[in-house]
């Protein structure tokens, strides 16, 4: 379970990381500033100039350490790791689901289903938390077209039908996600989602998280077997983790958007740590991105009651367990993928 909990983000630009023993030695400047069993870490993730030592990723592939670059603004480039691991079996049930009807749009729909209803509940808290007025109103709203939208789904639905629910369900709450934010109004909004580059400060955070949330989720899945690439709700690309990001879907509303929420109306980053670039993006600046990193490792420390499981376990595991089920439903243990339902 440490093991899952444990990554380390190294944000300090020309940076090296190498191996000391069974450690990883973080220097700077030649000056080691920081040193980390090997065997206490299940990733690394490096932004922008930070570079590794051949011997330290050949430390990290045999003790199973992903080691993920990414720009210094979040966007991910790369990620090194040792042999696939897991059964062949598993992911050859994987590949020829994904090209049967009938199994394909069962696990999307569990996975759309999931969504929906995650981002209904965090709607209708904001809903419940804010002040009476439009804003609520809309929030209530826009949560009772997500319940429609729920009626309205049926296993059987051909995938590019539940596709088309999924996008709906993205664009009515994120028509309304401005109405969650209430701290520092002025220089956080959202007026609709924009990524590649993010064009103002709540997408810039988005984005961040989203990336975080999702390199876990890639990490989870080749942990158990299953290839990241092949999935089901999302579009099969060239070097697209389509399968990661599917089952991101179910949990963005709990993890990664109640995070961003939770950063800015608390008021634990402001508005000074976000600058626009040449380019026309917003970008962090180091020590924001730091703030966001050390908050999302908090959240991933934080304990709750697995939905399905009835037990309690860290948010950081939630990945890792989603993967395992979708493995044991790929192998016929389970009737159905349970898809993370956040109460």
């Amino acid at each position: 379970m440490r093991q899952f909990l444990n990554s380390l983000y190294v944000t300090t630009q020309g940076a090296w990381l190498a191996c000391d023993g069974q450690s990883v030695d973080v220097r700077v400047k030649k000056e080691s500033k920081m040193r980390v069993p090997i065997q206490t870490l299940a990733s690394i993730v490096c932004f922008g100039q930070v570079s590794c030592s051949p011997f330290l990723l050949g430390r990290c592939a045999e003790h199973g350490v992903k080691v993920a670059f990414l720009t210094e603004n979040g966007r991910f480039l790369a990620r090194v790791e040792g042999p696939v691991s897991g059964n062949v079996l598993l992911r050859r049930r994987q590949y020829q689901w994904a090209d049967l009807p009938e199994h394909a749009s069962s696990v999307t729909y569990s996975i759309v289903l999931a969504k929906l209803a995650n981002c209904r509940g965090l709607l209708l808290r904001g809903a419940r938390d804010s002040a009476p007025g439009e804003g609520a109103k809309a929030l209530d709203r826009a949560a009772k077209r997500m319940a429609h939208l729920a009626d309205e789904l049926k296993p059987t639905l051909p995938v590019p039908e539940l596709r088309g629910y999924e996008g709906e369900a993205a664009r009515t709450y994120f028509s309304v996600f401005d109405h969650l934010i209430v701290g520092d109004k002025e220089n956080f909004f959202f007026r609709n989602r924009s990524r590649r580059p993010p064009l103002d400060n709540v997408n810039a955070l988005l984005s961040l998280v989203y990336t975080l949330l999702t390199h876990d989720m890639t990490a989870a899945l080749e942990t158990v077997g299953l290839d990241p690439a092949v999935g089901y709700l999302h579009v099969e690309r060239p070097g697209r983790p389509s399968l990661a990001l599917d089952l991101v879907e179910e949990l963005r509303p709990v993890i990664a958007d109640r995070l961003a929420l939770t950063l800015i109306n608390r008021r634990q980053v402001a508005a000074d740590g976000f600058a626009r670039a040449e380019t026309g993006g917003v970008v962090m600046s180091d020590a924001t991105r730091k703030e966001v990193l050390v908050a999302y490792q908090k959240r991933k420390q934080e304990e709750m009651v697995h939905p399905f499981l009835q037990e309690k376990i860290p948010f950081g595991i939630v990945p890792f367990v989603q993967a395992t089920l979708l493995a044991r439903h790929l192998r016929g243990d389970l009737g159905s993928y349970p898809s993370f339902l956040w109460k």
